[in-house]
């Protein structure tokens, strides 16, 4: 028996969610260089510039690529071609030692945001799950269901990556966090990780449109690679309510992120244009708003007399004309037929609105 996805996410004094403002994630990764100090920097400047979330990615290299595998291919393929190191000096290099965890996690806290990760084997799921209120499973181990279900155990919100897989893989996956979890979160992604224009077309955002309809109530995101906001805006236009995008402080530093990375600058940009966008999205109900209570008066027609027409005499199509602006009391242009033939109580002048009040209904 599946369990039905909730549709908000509730972790510390976070929610993730239907009602709720969009949840902003900046995924620091590999970006820290290898230096403690520079990864709590980016915490603090994540947090400035708006985040409400900084995820990391804990592995060990030896446990998450083979060096021999790697070396075998042939070449470096995709976005690892311009990787001057080899796949496997590339992850130890941004692997991150045991002892930070406790750092990153306080450095969070300092700035009032929270703090996760993506693990990438069982021994680091259980290592960091005292640090962190929430889990982010990455697109590379979609199809590893025993890690899947290994986190979703925890009894944490779990966000799952989507990236560079089938609808049937991403079923599969789902329905492993549903047998031991109703807290979940399905992000659409694409893995090609290159700073190019070429990438929107690939992003493929109404995808979430599929997920809407296959998981109604989960909570949707978008874990994106493009550069500036505008994948970021469609996302939230079609219902993502998280959104996870790579965080730097300098695109021209050397390291397999930085280059498709937002900076501080950006990333506020971002989250004021979304601000802006949930704010126009606003409710699905269609009714006069309040700002618009006087423009309703100025811009309708109302029907007038287009000549003087004395008490007593008829309302024809040559003595009325439909002009603005309509007071709330003037009869619009709909109500033409209804009045025809029927005669004015009193003298009308030309110019007048008409109201029920000035028919003689007799």
């Amino acid at each position: 028996m599946l369990h039905m996805p909730q549709r908000t996410l509730s972790f510390g004094r976070h929610e993730i969610g239907e009602g709720r403002p969009v949840f902003f994630i900046a995924d620091i990764a590999a970006n820290h260089d290898g230096d403690l100090s520079r990864a709590e920097d980016l915490i603090g400047l994540a947090a400035e510039a708006g985040a409400d979330a900084a995820k990391f990615q804990h592995f060990a290299a030896e446990t998450i690529v083979s060096d021999y595998g790697f070396r075998n291919l042939g070449s470096q393929q995709s976005h690892q071609a311009s990787w001057s190191k080899s796949v496997f000096e590339v992850y130890k290099d941004a692997s991150l030692p045991d002892n930070w965890t406790p750092a990153l996690k306080r450095a969070c806290d300092d700035a009032g945001i929270a703090f996760f990760t993506s693990p990438y084997s069982f021994e680091l799921v259980d290592a960091v799950n005292e640090y962190v209120e929430i889990f982010k499973i990455g697109s590379g181990d979609i199809t590893w269901l025993e890690i899947i279900r290994h986190i979703c155990g925890k009894g944490k919100p779990v966000l799952l990556a989507t990236g560079a897989s089938s609808i049937d893989e991403v079923s599969a996956a789902v329905d492993a966090m549903l047998e031991i979890t109703p807290m979940i979160g399905i992000m659409q992604c694409n893995t090609n990780y290159v700073a190019s224009p070429e990438q929107f077309k690939h992003v493929n955002l109404n995808v979430l449109k599929t997920y809407a309809k296959m998981w109604p109530d989960a909570v949707l995101g978008l874990s994106d690679h493009t550069l500036g906001c505008a994948a970021t805006l469609g996302a939230v236009a079609l219902g993502a309510k998280v959104i996870e995008k790579h965080f730097t402080d300098d695109r021209e530093r050397i390291g397999p992120d930085h280059s498709f990375s937002m900076t501080p600058r950006d990333w506020r940009e971002m989250v004021e244009r979304t601000r802006e966008l949930e704010a126009a999205l606003g409710s699905s109900e269609k009714k006069v708003e309040e700002n618009e209570s006087r423009t309703f008066v100025l811009q309708r027609r109302a029907l007038r007399a287009a000549v003087d027409i004395p008490q007593g005499g008829s309302f024809t199509r040559d003595n009325l004309v439909a002009l603005r602006p309509c007071p709330e009391d003037a009869l619009p242009p709909g109500k033409l037929e209804d009045i025809l033939s029927r005669t004015a109580r009193k003298d009308i002048p030309a110019g007048a609105h008409i109201s029920w009040t000035d028919i003689d209904w007799q």
